[in-house]
């Protein structure tokens, strides 16, 4: 049984990310606003769905490492994984204001959320806990990010290196048709393959916080994933780099946020090595579009960032 909620969820994700992809390219094209935009509001937050869903309901029912591990590990697998598939299969060009403002933004919500778990250390607390206060201040940061991203909507002050031609025109009935199939297909298809990949790895025994670092961060970024692919290959860079750099943002502010404020949650499993990987992941990303390939993440790079996630996965199995 979980191997075919393993498989059909993976279908589902596909068939999704594909629709959710046409659909936004398309509004932005009929309504002149800027691919990134629509990556990084409507695809990103789409695609986050599951990532809110299971550690909303994690926190809620008391795995803590379960939620903050589902936001660490899917933010990792995003930064390191997804964007080093995408440029596999298509170079990834990044413009300067995401070079700029918005993966340095996504770094400082690393940081920010690096703070918030270090009571032990910071506050000489008996326990981290990223508490209900923690929580609404990354609600705070959240409304930040989302009156930031509307400022750029309305100037228009993001530079596009999109082709206009290779999009697909579609009536705005069939656009938003597809956006909303798009994301049911994504949102059941990442419950499907957690419940399945949960199952899984419950039956041999590895904890919940590795369990939530791994595969079911891995499978709740499947729709990143899927979704920044297709982008990618459709020659829709923006919505690709967009939807990472969304998602991650989301994870943290929104997802975290919401859980944190719920109920507030005990760190015993997730601890600074993964809260610096984050750190680090968002940093090498930076540095590989500010000084290499006039910023565009290449092949080469985006090989060095798949081998820096399975290097992180090794250490993890082995310190588990």
């Amino acid at each position: 049984m979980n191997v075919l909620l393993l498989i059909g969820g993976l279908l589902l994700i596909l068939l999704g990310a594909n629709g959710l992809t046409d659909g936004a390219a398309s509004i932005a094209k009929r309504f002149k606003i800027s691919p990134f935009v629509i990556g990084l509001t409507i695809v990103a937050f789409g695609t986050s769905a599951p990532e809110l869903a299971v550690s909303v309901s994690s926190a809620l029912k008391g795995s803590a490492d379960i939620a903050i591990g589902n936001v660490v590990g899917s933010n990792i697998f995003n930064t390191l994984m997804i964007v080093g598939c995408t440029a596999l299969f298509a170079p990834i060009v990044i413009t300067r204001n995401t070079l700029r403002k918005e993966i340095p933004l996504c770094i400082l919500s690393s940081v920010v959320l690096l703070i918030c778990a270090n009571d032990i250390l910071l506050d000489k607390a008996n326990g981290d806990v990223i508490s209900a206060t923690d929580g609404l201040i990354l609600l705070c940061f959240f409304i930040l990010f989302m009156g930031y991203t509307f400022s750029i909507a309305s100037n228009n002050q993001t530079e596009s290196v999109h082709k206009e031609e290779d999009i697909k025109r579609m009536s705005v009935l069939k656009s938003i048709l597809f956006i909303a199939g798009g994301l049911c297909g994504l949102i059941f298809g990442g419950q499907w393959f957690v419940e399945g990949a949960s199952g899984i790895a419950r039956n041999l025994g590895v904890s919940e916080a590795v369990i939530g670092l791994t595969l079911v961060a891995g499978g709740t970024s499947l729709p990143e994933l899927a979704t920044s692919i297709v982008a990618a290959l459709k020659k829709n860079p923006e919505i690709a780099i967009g939807n990472v750099i969304g998602s991650n943002l989301f994870n943290i502010f929104f997802v975290l946020g919401c859980s944190a404020s719920i109920a507030p949650m005990h760190l015993s499993g997730i601890n600074n090595f993964d809260l610096l990987v984050l750190v680090g992941s968002g940093i090498l990303l930076w540095l590989f579009g500010l000084f290499f390939a006039k910023r565009t993440i290449t092949r080469i790079e985006g090989s060095i960032l798949i081998l820096s996630y399975i290097a992180y996965t090794t250490v993890l199995i082995y310190m588990a």
